[in-house]
């Protein structure tokens, strides 16, 4: 969760329940009011400060559902006083998990989708926690059994990883190896990728559409890298797919795509249900290929509940709501409906990639044929404003579009990023390519470079 610092204390005057809400009060921001507003008046006032968000579908910057059909919103308003971790009081929803988990073993391709084990998560982030985790603990069982130290982990994955990753290795003593990006190679190589590894070397983590620019990483080329590292030096590391994006949307616009458990190496995957699996915020899944991918002693039993049950989280109690509904859509769409709902996404995205291409003042990095999502950069001959001005001006019109800079070693590469999720149209596509012609057109009639903003007025978008 976010960390907040206290601001000015604001006072109130109360309120009377029985009456309408007083608009003329502020709301409490430092301590628990004495008296009330009451709940509708609370309600009210609450509704009304939140109209200074954002419009949450024109919101092209995050991954996250934005939409989801009106009987999912009814299931998820009947189960969400249903605790996920309390198997024996839920049994239905432990059994709706188990479920969505053999679903995914067989989407992901795994060799017996039975047997795979995994479970759900508050998101991509705590199943890559977890992931990392069974990756730690089998490489420390491994060394000790050799006889040979345990101090000094490492992860090897690109500079474009989502910073959950970072968070891993920080938060769990394992050394982050990001490899550098170069050139017109946006994400990690197959060589860059076994260069890094050593005996110390827990795994590498690959990217199935990377946050900066939608591209997939060369999963296959990679693990084939690292068959051929094993062959040579004896190093077995094994591979963990970053599908928190592309987990949903590969299996159904790319079948043909060797990614996944069809290739031995690959011991874990995690995903987003709340990113392409069209599921609102917040649900994640993390499966290993079978039992053995996942140490026995990260898994614990709990009985204080009622019953005995295995579990692995970072978190204990969290509402069954997202996984009953992550079920519902993947019965209720089925293969044809997701596949349905993602072509249409990337049908949406590259209309606008094609759109933006056609105007001239911009540059393709991606065009949203892998994940329906794509960066663009300034053409070479543009010097009067840059992408952040162009992300700011778009603002106005209440498209959120994030500007940002490339990690190492493209630093200097600056570029702007289209999500688009189930619920954009052609018709708002066409829109937002309309509102960006129009600010592109006033950009470019400048007589002068726009005045650079100070460094924090740049700070529009973090990973």
């Amino acid at each position: 969760m976010p960390l907040t610092r206290g601001g000015t204390v604001r006072s109130h005057d109360g309120g009377d329940p029985a009456e309408l809400p007083d608009t003329s009060v502020s709301m409490p921001s430092r301590a628990i009011p004495q008296t009330g507003f009451g709940l509708e008046g609370a309600y009210e006032l609450i509704s009304s400060e939140l109209l200074l968000d954002g419009a949450a579908r024109l919101n092209l910057a995050t991954f996250v559902t934005t939409w989801m059909p009106s009987v999912a919103n009814q299931l998820m308003s009947e189960t969400a006083q249903k605790n996920m971790i309390d198997k024996d009081e839920y049994p239905q929803t432990a059994e709706i998990e188990a479920r969505c988990v053999r679903m995914l073993g067989a989407l992901w391709n795994a060799p017996d989708h039975e047997q795979a084990t995994g479970c759900s998560t508050t998101g991509s982030s705590e199943a890559a926690m977890l992931a990392g985790m069974a990756l730690k603990w089998r490489w420390r069982a491994h060394r000790r059994e050799a006889g040979k130290a345990t101090d000094r982990p490492n992860l090897v994955m690109g500079a474009n990883v989502q910073v959950c990753w970072e968070k891993f290795c920080r938060y769990w003593d394992v050394e982050p190896r990001l490899v550098p990006l170069e050139g017109e190679r946006y994400h990690l190589g197959a060589e860059e990728a076994v260069e890094h590894c050593d005996e110390n070397t827990i795994g590498v983590v690959a990217i199935i559409g990377s946050t900066f620019d939608g591209s997939y990483e060369p999963v296959k080329e990679i693990a084939a890298a690292l068959d051929r590292l094993e062959h040579e030096r004896g190093l077995d590391v094994p591979l963990h797919i970053d599908g928190a994006s592309g987990g949903f949307v590969a299996p159904f616009l790319q079948p043909e795509l060797e990614w996944d458990f069809r290739i031995d190496r690959v011991q874990s995957i995690n995903a987003s249900g709340h990113k392409y699996g069209l599921v609102y915020p917040g649900v994640g899944w993390v499966v290993w290929r079978d039992p053995q991918a996942l140490p026995k002693e990260l898994v614990f039993d709990v009985n204080y509940l009622g019953g005995h049950m295995p579990t692995f989280a970072l978190n204990f109690s969290r509402p069954g709501s997202q996984v009953i509904a992550q079920y519902l859509m993947l019965v209720g769409l089925g293969v044809q409906g997701y596949t349905e709902v993602l072509q249409h996404t990337q049908d949406v995205a590259l209309q606008i990639s094609s759109g933006i291409e056609k105007l001239g003042s911009y540059r393709l990095l991606t065009d949203g044929s892998q994940l329906p999502v794509f960066a663009f950069a300034l053409a070479p001959e543009v010097e009067n404003y840059t992408v952040f001005d162009v992300s700011d001006r778009l603002r106005q019109s209440g498209w959120l579009v994030p500007a940002y800079t490339f990690p190492a070693n493209l630093q200097d590469l600056s570029v702007l990023r289209i999500v688009v999720r189930s619920g954009m149209t052609h018709d708002m596509a066409g829109f937002l390519l309309e509102h960006l012609a129009h600010h592109t057109e006033f950009l470019e009639s400048l007589d002068a470079p726009f005045p650079a903003p100070r460094p924090e007025y740049r700070k529009m978008f973090a990973h």
